[in-house]
């Protein structure tokens, strides 16, 4: 049986490492956008009510919605500057069938997956429908958050259409652990990324 002092010792642990993880992650984010803003189309990161990441997250009390009290899944959205507007430290990015937006998802934790996992690509075909009353691309994030297991179900290829919401999308999937140099952000985010965007 373990002493009161030894279970002190390892929650301490267990969160210095989540959060030197999620620390990691904020680097890897932020790389990525410092050099999208290098790139021709001048990408800048969306912000849906800030600068800040697309989760599902809890604080219920219910036991189903304890699990959801860490984030183990996070999204950011990159896109042109030219096709969004900052106001009051948010983008606004109007959704029409002409918005192509870089898509990163990344799964710290999940029972499908073995390892931790980034996900990048692009999404197309983006429609927002009336009846959702969202008015810009940002709204949508929390949606896809919550919508997850249903949208990125089929891998790589994705065509979602609900209530809510239709868009098209390409994701690439590599393991985190593996991407931890400029280069090999570049090699197997950045360029593959790039590549669909400007094929769409």
């Amino acid at each position: 049986m373990q002493t009161k002092g030894e279970i002190i010792e390892q929650t301490k642990t267990a969160f210095d490492f989540i959060q030197k993880l999620y620390l990691e992650v904020s680097y890897l984010v932020k790389e990525i956008e410092g050099i999208l803003q290098e790139e021709e189309e001048e990408f800048v990161i969306g912000r849906p009510s800030g600068y800040g990441i697309s989760t599902l997250r809890s604080i219920g009390l219910e036991s189903n919605l304890v699990t959801l009290w860490l984030v183990k899944k996070l999204a950011v959205f990159f896109v042109p500057k030219e096709r969004t507007e900052f106001k009051g430290g948010q983008t606004y990015t109007k959704a029409d069938r002409d918005l192509k937006v870089l898509y990163l998802r990344i799964v710290l934790n999940d029972k499908a997956v073995d390892e931790p996992t980034v996900h990048s690509g692009v999404f197309w075909d983006i429609q927002i429908k009336p009846q959702s009353k969202w008015k810009k691309f940002e709204h949508a994030m929390a949606h896809i958050s919550y919508r997850d297991d249903k949208i990125f179900k089929d891998g790589e290829r994705i065509e979602y259409e609900d209530g809510y919401l239709r868009f098209r999308g390409e994701l690439k999937r590599n393991n985190l652990l593996e991407i931890n140099d400029s280069e090999t952000i570049v090699k197997r985010i950045i360029k593959p990324s790039l590549e669909i965007f400007r094929k769409r």
